[in-house]
């Protein structure tokens, strides 16, 4: 039988990917563009923005050529943008369509042009052109002759797809993950990271300045020059200086690392695109026996109500990412201030305040916690008793976490300060400020509860509540130093008269004090959380 041949063009891997992929990448940001006015002001002001931002940091490159361990500084801007680019799509997966994968599964695509293809497609847009204008800036502060400049060229294309290949082989690895639940947990505490960051880039530039320059840069760099794509950026120096068999190595590491990326990202596509997820898996139901086996953490807790709130309060931090975020920027916080600024020799025991405040602000705000499905909880809500119980087991779950936290920081800062003396005042206190605002946070929780949104990883507070939260926040904050207010005046009496041998008392009145302070916020908040159960209803609901 004769049969008519396929057109070339027709064939099966015969027709470029490249333009395919190029147009799909322009049509999504055209097509996103279009979606709302607000979508394309916010893209318009990115570009104005991150274009400001380029041109100054390529203009201050530019004007430091010629300074002495310039090339100590380019390599390490180039190997932190490929941090960047590392870990960016585990945080925002979802800012790009073209990040999934799992889109093309049932297209008939071989894994290595589709590489290619979204490779390619992965130099438009303004991560791509800011990291490139960055990278030439690089190569223009460092590259001294023609040989230098020959070798910044290569080395500028290398970084660049080393970045991009980077992020395009980390996100496909990990887009299972992504696109569940605790990869927008990840995202949420993206926040967080960065944050935490940005403290040691601040400790890290006061250090630079304190060390007399780029001088201090020279150990580090020695040790990421051998890092890709760090060492595609050290080969211009090498050039520069004559070593052209150093430049060429470094050039040469660069480029093994681009091809195990490259790899690495094939082998990931072909088991993403070929193996099976848990979503065409037949479930099984011997993890729920095992569970309903093993009661785990309710088999140590309370009985009743205080027990099975108690559980559920738990189960929201580690489960709910707005809480779960919340939790860890206090946990993390609370520690990393007080520490950072012991080790810089300038601390002292008393920014140990900062865990025990942090982690009573999660008081506030109970109900906001619950969203719309705090209607369930008001159907348990009868009395003032039941208020209080209620918010009572709210805040010794809150305390279970707390009180050894708050034990632990202050230790811990104690150690590095060597302030033992203190010790036992600034403990007694930070118990004093926690029990203050476990009392006040069941207050404003009572009378400014606001909804916190749910539909967005940034969104802590609902539109037209914003000055309901501020109030909640700043009011309890005052309240619970108002509470504090007696502890405190006694603590000052003591080191004025001297008195520095009855400092230990603090301990144990802080104790009692804050347990009293908290007991009584409780009591108080029940009747009015009973008073109030139509409008915290609402007011918890609006998101």
């Amino acid at each position: 039988m004769n049969s008519t041949p396929q057109p070339e063009a027709a064939r099966p891997g015969t027709t470029s990917l490249i333009p395919v992929f190029v147009q799909l990448k322009l049509s999504l940001l055209r097509n996103g563009l279009q979606q709302s006015s607000r979508r394309k002001a916010v893209y318009v002001t990115s570009i104005v923005l991150v274009g400001l931002f380029t041109a100054l940091e390529l203009l201050g490159l530019i004007a430091l050529r010629g300074t002495a361990h310039m090339a100590a500084l380019t390599t390490l801007l180039v190997v932190v943008l490929a941090l960047g680019w590392a870990v960016m799509p585990l945080f925002f997966a979802s800012g790009d369509e073209t990040l999934d994968p799992t889109r093309l599964v049932m297209l008939p695509l071989r894994p290595v042009p589709l590489v290619v293809a979204l490779l390619t497609a992965s130099l438009i847009g303004i991560g791509p052109v800011f990291t490139l204008a960055i990278v030439v800036g690089s190569v223009i502060a460092t590259a001294n002759g023609a040989a230098a400049t020959v070798v910044g060229v290569l080395a500028a294309v290398l970084v660049l797809l080393v970045c991009l290949a980077l992020a395009r082989a980390v996100a496909t690895a990990n887009i299972r993950l992504l696109t569940s639940r605790r990869g927008r947990d990840l995202a949420v505490l993206s926040g967080l990271i960065i944050g935490v960051g940005m403290q040691f880039v601040n400790i890290g530039v006061q250090r630079l300045g304190a060390a007399g320059g780029l001088r201090a840069l020279a150990p580090v760099a020695d040790v990421l020059r051998w890092v890709p794509p760090g060492s595609a950026m050290d080969a211009v120096r090498a050039a520069g200086e004559g070593s052209y068999g150093v430049a060429a190595a470094e050039l040469a590491l660069t480029a093994a690392a681009l091809a195990l990326l490259l790899w690495w990202w094939q082998r990931s596509l072909t088991r993403l695109m070929t193996a099976p997820d848990s979503s065409t898996l037949q479930a099984s139901t011997e993890p729920d026996k095992a569970r309903a086996q093993r009661p785990g953490l309710a088999s140590v807790l309370p009985t009743g109500r205080t027990g099975a709130v108690m559980v559920r309060s738990l189960r929201y931090i580690w489960r709910d990412p707005k809480t779960k975020t919340a939790w860890m920027s206090s946990l993390t916080l609370g520690l990393l201030v007080p520490m950072l600024n012991a080790a810089q020799g300038h601390g002292s025991l008393y920014f140990a305040f900062f865990a025990p405040a942090l982690l009573g602000m999660q008081m506030y705000n109970q109900f906001g916690q619950d969203t719309s499905a705090f209607w369930m909880v008001l159907q348990t809500i009868a009395s003032p008793r039941d208020a209080y119980v209620e918010l009572r087991a709210r805040a010794l779950a809150l305390s279970l976490i707390a009180v050894p936290y708050v034990i632990l920081a202050v230790t811990g800062v104690a150690a590095v300060t060597r302030a033992w003396r203190s010790l036992p005042e600034v403990l007694g206190m930070s118990f004093a400020m926690l029990g203050a605002l476990l009392g006040t946070g069941g207050m404003t929780s009572a009378l400014f509860p606001y909804s916190i949104p749910q539909d967005g990883g940034f969104k802590n507070v609902a539109p037209g509540q914003a000055g309901i939260a501020w109030l909640s926040l700043f009011g309890g904050l005052l309240a619970g130093t108002v509470v504090c207010s007696p502890l405190i005046a006694l603590t000052i009496w003591l080191h004025v008269s001297a008195n520095l041998g009855l400092m230990w008392i603090l301990l144990p009145l802080g104790v009692a004090y804050g347990f009293c302070a908290a007991w009584l916020g409780l009591r108080l908040a029940g009747p009015r959380v009973v008073a109030r159960l139509p409008e915290i209803l609402l007011a918890v609901s609006k998101g």
